[in-house]
């Protein structure tokens, strides 16, 4: 069976964790932040997990991750 290809716009945006999880960033905190709060800006460095609903497509995206 030939390898397969990692999508490479999800390489650079989903991490897996050692239990199986995928780990995301959140969006909405490139651009226009002067309209945000600062306790909504604050919160969107924090890390998420993927929904459980997702991660089956985005663990094809990224085979050797």
């Amino acid at each position: 069976m030939p390898k397969l290809k990692t999508h490479s716009g999800a390489k650079k945006r989903f991490s897996l964790t050692k239990n199986g999880k995928v780990k995301r960033a959140h969006a909405n905190k490139s651009h226009i932040l002067n309209k945000k709060t600062t306790k909504r800006k604050r919160g969107l460095r924090k890390g998420g997990y993927a929904d459980v609903s997702n991660v089956p497509a985005i663990k094809k995206l990224i085979p050797y991750k």
